[in-house]
Order: structure tokens, then sequence, then C-alpha cells
């Protein structure tokens, strides 16, 4: 019953953890889409470049800017997981 309550916590954090990685891409992404719909509307320039080009640069700062900080994040939950894969091998191990 213990390991299932421990898997169940990798999983909710796990679920976090994605959230708080792809979480900054995604809104910077919207963010600028959101502001090149508006602008293309305005103007009635209907370009299929106006947004990607964008988007791709604002994605590119963003992973450039946070990058470090998400990895760390990701490898400290790996660290996690591990560890928790360990513990629960020992445990294994130890009771029959």
């Amino acid at each position: 019953m213990e390991d299932i309550s421990a898997l169940l916590d990798l999983a909710d954090k796990m679920l976090w953890v994605t959230a708080l990685v792809a979480a900054p891409v995604l809104l910077a992404s919207l963010a600028v889409g959101l502001v090149v719909g508006v602008v293309q509307a305005a103007t009635s320039v209907n370009e299929q470049t106006l947004t990607f080009v964008p988007k791709l640069a604002v994605t590119a700062l963003v992973l450039v800017v946070l990058g470090g900080s998400m990895m760390t994040l990701i490898g400290d939950f790996t660290q996690e997981v591990f560890a928790q894969v360990a513990r629960t091998g020992q445990a294994e191990q130890v009771s029959p």
C-alpha cells in the first residue's frame, strides 16, 4: 500500500514538473500569437510567416533565458524518481 501512495505522489509531482517546464514557453507563445493576431486583424495583413517567426523567436528566447532552471527542475525530479525506485527496491529485498 505504501508503494502505491509513493507512485501516486510521484505521478502528481510529475504532472506539476511538466506544467512548470511547459508553461513559460506556452504562455509566451500564446501572448505573441495573440498580439500578432490583433495586429494582423487591424491591418488586414494575412501572412503566415508573420505569426510563425515571432513565435519561434520568443520560444527560443524563453528557452535561452529559462532553459537552465527548467533543466535543473527536471534533473532534481529525475534524481527523486531514481531515489524512490531504489528505496522501493530495497524495501522489497528486505521483506519477503
